[in-house]
């Protein structure tokens, strides 16, 4: 069942099949990413994602997660698999940024981690070259993935702040904290992918409708 009308935008990371993607669909997502980074679980080879990607409706964008992709290896994507926007979630400079924005002329949305105060100025150098933002949370320095570890930050350091341009809440959410998430944070926009997953790279659909019923309900009491 599709969630109730609402401003919030939900997107749902990490989908790997088809029936995951069409609950995500189902349950009223407005963005769907998909992994490409050999070291995770959810990554997807090209012909996989382009599969994947006939399966969307029009009007629900679809996201290419990448991590330090070089040119070639971003032109091949987009060669083979029809996305909407690009999301960088590597170690990608402002400067790196802005070029890949201009060479390939999608949206592009930077993944910045947040573990404390320190952290915060890295937010407005790139939305000064960024379409989006993606708030997450900074992974461990042990940690294999960037992103999808299932960790959150204090979103206290972010209650109220905005940015010039639009910006999504991510890192450690669930259906049973993404209310209070927004609450504390303001998001309109949040994205979940080990959140609603049974095991590592396995998207669980009762998990997905009730994450967006959850940040939807927030959002109209």
């Amino acid at each position: 069942m599709a969630a109730m009308a609402s401003r919030i935008r939900v997107k749902i990371c990490g989908l790997t099949d088809p029936a995951s993607v069409a609950a995500a669909v189902s349950a009223g997502a407005s963005y769907l990413g998909f992994v490409f980074f050999p070291k995770s679980p959810r990554n997807l080879g090209h012909d996989a994602a382009r599969a994947l990607a006939a399966e969307v409706p029009p009007g629900i964008a679809k996201v290419a997660l990448t991590v330090d992709a070089d040119d070639a290896a971003l032109a091949a994507l987009m060669d083979r698999v029809p996305i909407d926007m690009l999301q960088l979630h590597g170690h990608e400079t402002p400067e790196r940024v802005a070029a890949i924005r201009a060479r390939f002329g999608l949206p592009v949305m930077k993944a910045v981690g947040i573990a404390d105060e320190a952290d915060l100025p890295q937010l407005a150098a790139y939305a000064r070259v960024a379409d989006q933002l993606l708030v997450d949370a900074k992974p461990p320095k042990t940690a294999a993935l960037p992103g999808g570890n299932g960790l959150s930050f204090d979103w206290r350091l972010i209650a109220n702040r905005r940015w010039p341009v639009p910006w999504m809440l991510a890192g450690g959410l669930t259906p049973d904290n993404v209310a209070e998430a927004i609450r504390l944070t303001g998001a309109i926009q949040v994205d979940v992918s080990s959140g609603v997953e049974s095991a590592p790279g396995v998207k669980d659909a009762a998990l997905i409708d009730r994450f967006i019923a959850a940040a939807r309900m927030e959002d109209v009491r």
